[in-house]
């Protein structure tokens, strides 16, 4: 890992040098390249653009596994009861990666008695200086929001949704001049119009998407690791949905889960064990780490549900 970190090292001020099929590498060291588009340039400058989705990862909101952990809600993936200790084990992993790249973890104790508690993506929805604290959609969950909504109210204003609304932020996808939000079983129309509302007076564009019956959220099947990027699912999207990326890295369908990603710049962390994933991913110009991700598989969930950024 030090090794991986040392040589994708960003320089503070870096110099365009060249343009290739509309994307401009903007930054340099000894063996590596991070890319940006066009019309992001000024970005890595150090401007601010209102409107545009803020990739920096310096904080992220966690939570511990709960140890009733084997009882967590499983209705698409998942193959065998979970192992509570070996999900706990993998989420220390999970820790351990954010951390190397930069993130600082904020853990919140667990739960008793919700058995999802760790999967806290879906109880806020941060923008900019608001964290939207939805009606989590299946009923066993909604009581993990609370102390989330708690902990968010130091550095956030708070805005609750309304009853009958409800939203996963699993259903949240963020791009840079817009939030994909994704209507499921989990998020209903009326939770999904009220995230935009409020996505729209912080200047941000909101488009909607009917998520497949074959997955549980909009996350599961797609993430934008980087600005202009797309990485979606084979089988569950369709081109036409993702007109709007410059890039979009398809990722076959028996190999769907690793399209769920985090990352930073043209560093990535991905589920361990897609190798068709993984070098497509590399070509595309990506650094890569994988963490062991079976146990949240096996209840279907992803990388980007065990934390919300907030800053």
């Amino acid at each position: 890992m030090s090794q991986f970190l040392h040589n994708n090292t960003c320089y503070s001020q870096p110099t365009p040098v060249s343009v290739h099929n509309g994307w401009v590498r903007v930054f340099r060291n000894q063996e590596n390249w991070f890319r940006s588009p066009n019309r992001y340039q000024w970005l890595c400058r150090g401007g601010f653009v209102p409107g545009t989705f803020d990739r920096t990862r310096g904080r992220a909101l966690t939570r511990e596994v709960s140890p009733s952990y084997a009882e967590a809600v499983s209705s698409y993936l998942g193959t065998r009861v979970p192992d509570y200790e070996a999900a706990r084990r993998a989420q220390e992993v999970y820790f351990a990666a954010l951390r190397a790249h930069g993130t600082e973890v904020i853990t919140l104790p667990t739960l008793e008695g919700y058995p999802d508690c760790c999967f806290v993506e879906d109880a806020a929805v941060i923008l900019d200086d608001v964290a939207v604290i939805p009606n989590l959609g299946h009923p066993s969950r909604d009581g993990e929001k609370e102390s989330v909504a708690e902990h968010l109210a130091d550095d956030f204003e708070v805005i609750r949704m309304p009853d009958g609304a409800t939203l996963d932020g699993g259903d949240v996808v963020f791009y840079d001049d817009r939030f994909l939000v994704g209507i499921s079983t989990r998020t209903n129309k009326q939770g999904a119009d009220f995230l935009a509302e409020h996505a729209k007076r912080a200047g941000i564009d909101v488009q909607l998407f009917d998520v497949p019956k074959s997955t549980l959220h909009l996350t599961t099947v797609c993430s934008s690791p980087r600005s202009g990027t797309m990485v979606a699912a084979m089988g569950h999207l369709k081109e036409s949905d993702l007109s709007f990326a410059e890039e979009v890295i398809w990722i076959p369908e028996e190999e769907g889960y690793a399209a769920n990603t985090i990352a930073y710049g043209d560093r990535i962390i991905m589920a361990e064990g897609y190798k068709k994933a993984r070098h497509l991913l590399m070509d595309a110009g990506f650094s890569i780490t994988s963490i062991e991700m079976t146990e949240f598989r096996e209840v279907d969930a992803s990388l980007t549900c065990l934390s919300v950024f907030i800053g």
